[in-house]
């Protein structure tokens, strides 16, 4: 069983609207300049450190990168460091920006 759950663009666009979560983009800090999902943090690595030392674990993080592959890696990382509720958006953010 995976650490974290793989769920599609339309399933976390409900989710970001019915829960507070936080939302993370891992691609490169010139794509994420250059156009990002609102509400995003890039992630770097002072963010990550500060997530990690937070100590809530129970905050539900939804993660994307460019199409699906790099988040899930992040993903299974923040479950390994014990966070409980942690996604990874399939088809990353070309698929949330084709939904436009």
């Amino acid at each position: 069983m995976s650490p974290f759950k793989r769920i599609s663009v339309d399933d976390a666009q409900n989710l970001l609207q019915q829960r507070e979560c936080l939302l993370l983009d891992c691609r490169d800090a010139n794509s994420y300049q250059a156009a990002h999902v609102e509400n995003a943090l890039h992630v770097q690595e002072d963010l990550m450190k500060s997530l990690i030392a937070s100590g809530d674990k129970a905050q539900p993080l939804v993660v994307y990168c460019y199409h699906g592959n790099s988040s899930q890696q992040l993903a299974g990382m923040l479950a390994d460091f014990g966070f409980q509720e942690v996604y990874s958006v399939d088809g990353g953010f070309e698929g949330w920006r084709s939904r436009r």
